[in-house]
């Protein structure tokens, strides 16, 4: 683990609010995000991630006025998705203050807005975050969802992540459908395929129930480490994960 790490809380928004859901569904509310994103930043945070995540499915753009509030509040990076189709989209998102546009289902149906945005903005201003769940049928035993999570493409999740990578994106944010919320742990297999498969940084979501987990996911290859309900409800705080992570000889960024 010589790569350092950095722990970046999620604010998962809904009609304007936090919420948190388990296998990306049974939602429920979490706070204000300006609220949640102000103390995230007093607490150690490295990065926050903002994603609105029934922009795709419900055909309209992230919202802005809640991007512009938190990029007020937010004293450290942080990376907006949901909704960001094509590079006016994104465009307006980092007007209003992100510092870190994530795009998903429009960029697996249209893989040329990757290469468009990096082309843009510059490869460090974009993640390309993936959704997946456990497909035994596919090489890689990974399938690639969109939509939220709710449609199948039939798509190895592995070999998207060697496409998405081939653009020159420095960030890839996995998502497994099968850990989402379920806080038994992130799922490192999928850490571990992507780490060898790609040059980007991978960043595990989906799954942390204790500071173990985290510790698990650095081991496996992630250089960050997001995570929401735990830090939402305090299950975990910021300042004692670090610490923990400190411990077991983690460096922190």
């Amino acid at each position: 683990m010589a790569n350092p790490v950095g722990i970046m809380p999620c604010l998962d928004m809904q009609n304007g609010r936090v919420v948190k859901g388990v296998h990306f569904v049974d939602i429920s509310d979490a706070g204000d995000p300006v609220e949640c994103a102000r103390a995230y930043c007093q607490a150690g945070a490295n990065e926050l991630a903002l994603l609105d995540i029934t922009a795709t499915v419900e055909g309209r753009k992230t919202m802005l006025d809640v991007v512009l509030k938190v990029a007020q509040a937010c004293t450290v990076p942080f990376t907006v998705g949901g909704g960001i189709s094509d590079v006016v989209s994104a465009a307006a998102v980092l007007e209003a203050g992100a510092d870190k546009i994530s795009t998903s289902s429009a960029a697996f149906r249209n893989p040329d807005i990757i290469a468009e945005m990096v082309r843009e903005f510059g490869p460090e201003k974009v993640t390309v975050a993936i959704d997946v769940d456990q497909n035994p049928t596919l090489p890689s035993g990974y399938e690639v969802w969109i939509d939220g999570g709710r449609t199948a493409t039939g798509t190895d999740a592995i070999e998207w992540a060697k496409r998405v990578d081939g653009f020159g994106v420095e960030v890839i944010l996995p998502t497994s459908k099968a850990t989402d919320g379920a806080k038994t742990g992130y799922d490192l297999p999928l850490i571990r395929k992507l780490k060898q498969t790609v040059s980007a940084a991978i960043v595990a979501s989906g799954g942390a129930g204790k500071m173990e987990h985290f510790f698990e996911a650095a081991d496996a290859g992630a250089t960050v480490l997001l995570a929401a309900s735990v830090f939402h409800f305090h299950i975990i705080d910021i300042p004692e994960l670090k610490e923990y992570l400190r411990s077991r000889g983690v460096k922190i960024v």
